[in-house]
């Protein structure tokens, strides 16, 4: 899109925001002179939007009383964003979002002319994204009613089902909201529990408001720690594994949400820093081959049986080679 073209839809969203914007202030925002304003202010007039106009030295503008301006109008740079939101939402599965993202779709496509309706059409129906499928849809009017509840900081009372079937009630400070692993969670204080937690959302039978507020830690980030929480929970084996490389190439090398890494600085008597992590594992097999492709050298400090499967698969594949 041209510039000009752009502050013209930049002065019509300033007549939209606000009561009121002399010529001065138009001006000013767009970075342009006062004559090349009135010449916008005209455009806008062609294209059917009614202006009430001040007279005088502090002149200003005004979109007519009662003018609905139309819903949409996007630069080309923010249609492509809206869709791109869109075909993200249509991944994550939210339950009955598909008929809701059809209509925007149609909708953004009935503003646009011709060119952007076919580069927003293009991304809607070729762009797929690996956002790890949904094992269980979300239901979005909870969606919505938990998102809400944290932006107000507003208690709620949840519900929820355990992963024994159990069904309790209990009060949450809605803290954020975080999808990961093809899951969505909501992430604050339980007040049962008295401690911060997550709960799945495909668990909830139900939420409603609660009559309290609460304050929300600053720089909360409820996707890091969903990913904390799974990455360290207890399973058959805990494992202990002594990287030999920086904690850059290690993040770089390791999922998430396998284990945590800490950096060791060399103090224990080792030559070089090195990187602690730390796991859990159901299956050593897999954890097994998830060392061996690793590009720098490491110690398995626990468990020994990992240890020693290793010894097993190194000797095998000697054999391989050897032979």
């Amino acid at each position: 899109m041209s510039k000009p073209a752009s502050r013209l839809f930049a002065a019509l969203e300033l007549l939209q925001s606000r009561r009121r914007v002399t010529g001065a202030e138009l001006a000013e925002a767009l970075q342009v002179d006062r004559r090349t304003v009135r010449r916008y202010i005209a455009a806008l007039t062609e294209m059917g939007i009614p202006f009430a106009t001040e007279r005088g030295r502090d002149g200003a503008y005004l979109l007519t009383g009662g003018y609905k301006l139309p819903p949409m109008m996007f630069t080309d740079d923010e249609a492509l964003a809206l869709a791109m939101g869109l075909v993200a939402t249509r991944e994550m599965g939210v339950a009955n979002s598909a008929p809701a993202i059809a209509s925007a779709l149609a909708k953004l496509e009935r503003v646009m002319p011709g060119a952007l309706k076919q580069r927003v059409r293009a991304i809607a129906e070729t762009v797929r994204l690996d956002l790890r499928r949904p094992v269980a849809p979300a239901d979005g009017s909870m969606l919505a009613a938990l998102s809400a509840a944290a932006q107000r900081q507003q208690r709620v009372q949840l519900v929820y089902r355990t992963p024994q079937q159990q069904v309790t009630q209990r009060e949450l400070d809605p803290y954020g909201l975080a999808f990961y692993q093809g899951r969505w969670y909501a992430v604050g204080h339980c007040h049962l529990r008295r401690e911060l937690r997550s709960f799945r959302l495909d668990r909830m039978e139900s939420v409603a408001p609660v009559a309290a507020s609460f304050g929300r830690p600053d720089g909360f980030d409820a996707l890091q720690y969903v990913r904390h929480a799974i990455s360290t929970l207890p399973r058959a084996h805990s494992v202990n594994v002594l990287l030999h490389t920086d904690l850059a190439t290690a993040h770089e090398c390791l999922f998430t949400e396998i284990g945590t890494l800490e950096y060791q600085d060399g103090s224990s008597g080792r030559a070089q820093p090195a990187v602690l992590w730390r796991s859990e594992a159901d299956d050593l097999d897999w954890f097994m081959r998830e060392l061996a492709r690793l590009p720098f050298r490491f110690e398995v400090l626990a468990p020994n049986e990992l240890r020693l499967r290793l010894e097993r698969h190194a000797k095998q594949l000697l054999k391989c080679v050897v032979g």
